[in-house]
Order: C-alpha cells, then structure tokens, then sequence
C-alpha cells in the first residue's frame, strides 16, 4: 500500500494563506486570529522530529512546541516542492514544481528547479498559480520577501515568491529584524515571509545530529528570541519548515548504475536521492515499459516504494495534476522507505554523495514540520 498525507492534518498549504487570510480579518484553515501584521519565517531543514531531538538547545522554540503544533509538509519532501506550495497554497501537482530536478518535456532535459533556470524556462509560466503575495497586493495589502541577496534575482525567486518586494539581509537575525520592521512602518496590513537556509546547510554537510546543526539550532533561536521580543502587539509570527531531515551514512548509498538492468529503457533520471523520478524512453512498448517498472520494484522494492507515475498521482502524492504538469513527473517514482539513497556512480564530480543530512520521500522524520506561534497568532 502506497502512503499519502493525512487528510485531517493541517499542511505547509495552509500556513501563508491562512496569514494572509488572518490580516484580511477571514476564518482559515489554522484558526489563527485577526491581526494587522503576519510574519512567517521558513526554516529550511527544521523537522519536527529534529526540533524535539535538540528542545534542550532552542528555549524559544520549545516553549511554542508540542504535539499539536506539528503539520505536514508535502511530497515530495524538498524544498523548491514546499517553497513553491507554501506560496501558492497548492500542492506540486498545481503549481508545476514537482521535485528537486525535474524533466522539462519541451527541451527535452533534466533541470535543477532551485539553480538551474535559464533563458529556456519562464518563470512566471512554469510555475502557474497566483501566489499569495500577489493574491495580497490586490488587496492592496503590503507583501514583503527576506532573504539573502544571492537569491534576490534567481529564477526560483521569480517563480515562487512573485508579487513580493524583495528585500535583501544579511544574518537571521538582520532578516527577522527587517521583518519586524515591516509592521512597524506599514500603513497597511502586511504578509512578510523570511526565509532561513542555515539549518540545513548544517544538516547536508554534517548530518543534523552533529554539533554544527546544534549550533545552528542555537543561533536561530537565538535571533528568534530577538524577534519575538520586537514584536508590536498587532503583529504575528509562525516559524514553519519545508521538510526534515535524516541522516544517511556512506554505506546506506545505492549506486543502481552497478545493475546495468536497472538502466535500460531510462531517458532521464531525476528527482534527488530519496525520491528518484525515472523517465523513459519514449521509444519503449507499453510491455517494455512495464518491464523496466517490474526490474524496479523487484530490485528496489523492500527499500522503497516504486510506483509508476499513473499510481502515485492516483494515491495523491502530487495533489491534483494538472495535464500539462504530469509530464514532468517520472513515469517511475522511487521513493526510499528505508535510511538509503540512491546514487548514479556515472555521475563525474557527484557533489551530492558528501551529503550526510537528507530528505525528499515519505519517512515521519521528513514530512512532519513544526508550526509553531508567537506575538499576536500565541494569543
């Protein structure tokens, strides 16, 4: 039996829409109450499982943490996945970014939907829902992005956070600074959304049970305490995340280029790690087809679950699909059930096999996210 998100929790699709509908003084979704200024802060990396392991480290955080402020992300667990429904309020399957890499049907090619933009790919088209920025300036509400200025002009930014006025910062703790500050000089409702890369930088590079993500852990909670301390008592703030987080040793690699079987009849491998989109060759029968799925889930079948396209989208993985985005979809989804990832040994310069920290399938450890409230939506 395939998994799927749980219907009678609250998810990531929530938390930006329900904000905005909280400063337009609506009912939504997280019953938050009516205030005049929302602040949501991303903390990329931040599980719940993860935040519960560390509470000792994070006062903050954990004096706004318990079992009911824990909400799912969404599939696949990654961040240009949750960034993108976040800020739309819709699930992959909507808004057209269904993973970390994914197939561009029209150029035939796999692209990286966090850096790998170019002049081939619209992002006011590939991504094709309103965001809720935009949705709040037709109100004539004020929306403001945070985040780092390398980010500020990416095409991933254009994608997913279009209708904001971008604001460049440098530390956290300047980024939450200028958020606050947001609310204390608007005249009108505000929607200001931070973005936090630092955790999960820590976890990538060092898994996050090491003490560089404790120390990460530390710092953020630090400049949070800052933040809430700044608040006007009109103003909200939710600290929320994309994904968590599991470590994943060397030896828990699968290098599936090793069984030259499992190849053939593959196009274009993308996706990540944890969650592999295969895309075959248009040349196949729908016999061959059914083979190199077969191959699949034999070899692969007690570490992950391997499902064609077809199925995942029938059990909800993406949400409703769109016709023109389930073609970016793998026709085979491989999506790891046990701590392993999947690496292709082919690939020159593998960067990503020095990652410790992962994330992208179904596992608690990934999906479950905090919400967490402070200033105006703690009351």
């Amino acid at each position: 039996m395939l998994p799927a998100l749980n219907p009678d929790s609250a998810n990531l699709t929530d938390v930006l829409s329900s904000s905005f509908q909280a400063i337009a003084g609506e009912e939504n979704r997280l019953s938050l109450p009516p205030v005049r200024h929302a602040i949501v802060l991303l903390v990329d990396g931040l599980g719940a499982h993860n935040l519960k392991a560390r509470l000792g480290h994070a006062r903050t955080l954990a004096g706004a943490f318990s079992k009911n402020s824990i909400i799912q992300s969404g599939f696949p667990t990654t961040t240009a996945v949750a960034i993108a429904s976040l800020t739309t309020g819709a699930r992959a399957g909507q808004h057209g970014l269904v993973g970390y890499s994914v197939l561009d049907p029209l150029n035939d090619r796999v692209l990286n939907q966090l850096s790998g933009w170019d002049s081939r790919i619209d992002p006011l088209t590939w991504q094709r829902v309103p965001t809720i920025f935009e949705r709040a300036t037709e109100r004539g509400f004020t929306a403001v992005a945070v985040g780092a200025a390398r980010y500020r002009d990416s095409g991933f930014t254009q994608a997913v956070l279009r209708g904001a006025r971008y604001v460049a910062a440098g530390s956290l703790a300047e980024r939450l600074r200028v958020a606050v500050a947001v609310g204390h000089s608007s005249t009108e409702p505000s929607l200001t959304y931070v973005y936090a890369p630092e955790l999960d930088m820590a976890g990538h590079a060092n898994g996050w049970q090491s003490t560089q993500w404790t120390h990460a852990l530390e710092s953020l909670d630090s400049a949070l305490a800052s933040a809430v301390r700044d608040l006007a008592a009109d103003q909200g703030l939710l600290v929320t995340a994309d994904h968590g987080m599991i470590d994943v040793p060397h030896e828990s690699h699968i290098l599936f280029d090793t069984a030259p079987e499992l190849l053939e009849g593959i196009a274009h491998i993308a996706g990540e790690p944890r969650c592999l989109q295969l895309h075959l060759s248009s040349a196949l029968t729908l016999t061959e087809r059914a083979a190199v799925l077969d191959r699949w889930q034999h070899a692969e079948g007690q570490r992950a679950w391997v499902t064609s396209r077809e199925d995942a989208i029938a059990a909800g993985w993406f949400g409703e699909v769109a016709p023109e985005v389930a073609a970016r979809i793998g026709d085979i989804v491989v999506a790891a059930r046990k701590g392993v990832a999947y690496y292709d040994s082919r690939v020159s310069n593998n960067s990503g096999r020095k990652m410790v920290g992962q994330h992208g399938s179904w596992s608690d450890e990934e999906l479950r996210v905090p919400l967490l409230k402070f200033g105006a939506f703690a009351r």
